[in-house]
């Protein structure tokens, strides 16, 4: 199990701060914000990317995923992580979020990142239909994915409450539409929960489309409010069960964003919890492993909104998702 933990809980640190905190706490792996006050692809500068390399390196920290959801540095006095999204009325606001997607995609290739996210759709306008929305992500984002597929960086789509696509079902209707292997799920259990999708009995059926997971707890109320995992009312033990199940070898990162008040602990209580369920599957595993063998010694065209699909060929030289999140022998 390969944790990292999302440098959104650190909004009150610079990037390198945060770099030292999360190291210390023995997480191998960070999730970048590609945001205030961090990594804003737009304003970051050659010698800050070398600068956070080289931070990187020297706290022997790898890059989970570029998070390209949030978008606090643009200040939309509506919400500042959903807007401006892929679906505004004004073509000219949601091509900034277009652009910041092509930025943050080419800062993950730079930074040897394996993927980012992105918000799936965004709040739909009074009127809107789903269908409407869903033409005009596509239009929106094909250019990122073609781009996603030359930088052979992953897009993934995080499907949350209140917005476009806030469903497993909504996901696999969108990517349906989508020729690549370079558009894949950021599978967040919390928000899986929100919406009455108990994320263990998700996890088999989306393995093939999950390219990172979110890790963070909801209270019983299912209301939206990310908590430390064991906090909530997801039973951890059955979804990292499920996960192992599958053979993911990717990265789970803790996203723990409302917790700015003390990242720190947060990110220590987690860790704690998620090693120990992780520790129980792991002695559970070998001993079944164990029985077994003493067993065995004994015994194109138009899509479905009417735009033009576009159909993205992928390299025989490629590695595939899967094996580009395999962690080096």
């Amino acid at each position: 199990m390969r944790l990292a933990y999302s440098s959104n809980a650190y909004q009150r640190f610079s990037v390198e701060e945060t770099i030292a905190r999360i190291a210390r706490l023995g997480y191998q792996g960070m999730e970048l914000l590609a945001d205030v006050p961090h990594a804003w692809p737009a304003g970051l500068l050659d010698e800050r990317k070398t600068a956070i390399r080289a931070c990187l390196e020297r706290h022997d920290l790898a890059i989970s995923n570029v998070n390209a959801f949030m978008m606090n540095a643009v200040a939309d006095p509506r919400q500042p992580y959903w807007h401006p999204s892929w679906i505004e009325p004004d073509r000219n606001y949601r091509a900034i979020r277009r652009e910041h997607t092509i930025r943050a995609l080419r800062l993950a290739k730079e930074l040897g990142a394996p993927s980012i996210q992105t918000e799936p759709g965004g709040p739909r306008a009074a009127g809107q239909t789903w269908q409407t929305a869903a033409a005009v992500f596509y239009e929106e984002i094909m250019p990122c994915v073609e781009l996603a597929e030359h930088l052979e960086v992953a897009l993934l789509l995080e499907p949350e409450p209140g917005l476009m696509i806030e469903t497993f079902e909504g996901y696999l209707e969108f990517v349906a539409q989508i020729d690549s292997p370079w558009i894949g799920l950021n599978f967040d259990v919390g928000h899986a929960f929100c919406v009455g999708q108990d994320p263990e009995q998700w996890i088999a059926r989306m393995a093939s489309h999950t390219k990172h997971y979110h890790l963070d707890d909801i209270a019983s109320t299912r209301r939206h409010a990310h908590l430390i995992p064991g906090r909530g009312a997801i039973d951890f033990s059955r979804v990292l069960r499920e996960i192992l199940s599958t053979g993911y070898e990717g990265w789970l990162t803790v996203e723990l964003y409302p917790y700015l008040d003390d990242p720190d602990e947060a990110g220590r209580q987690a860790k704690t919890y998620l090693e120990q369920i992780a520790t129980v599957h792991s002695c559970r595993s070998a001993e079944s492993r164990n029985k077994g063998r003493v067993r065995r010694v004994g015994g194109g065209g138009k899509n479905s909104w009417g735009v033009d699909r576009l159909r993205l060929t992928p390299h025989a030289s490629r590695p595939t998702l899967h094996e580009s999140l395999t962690p080096d022998p």
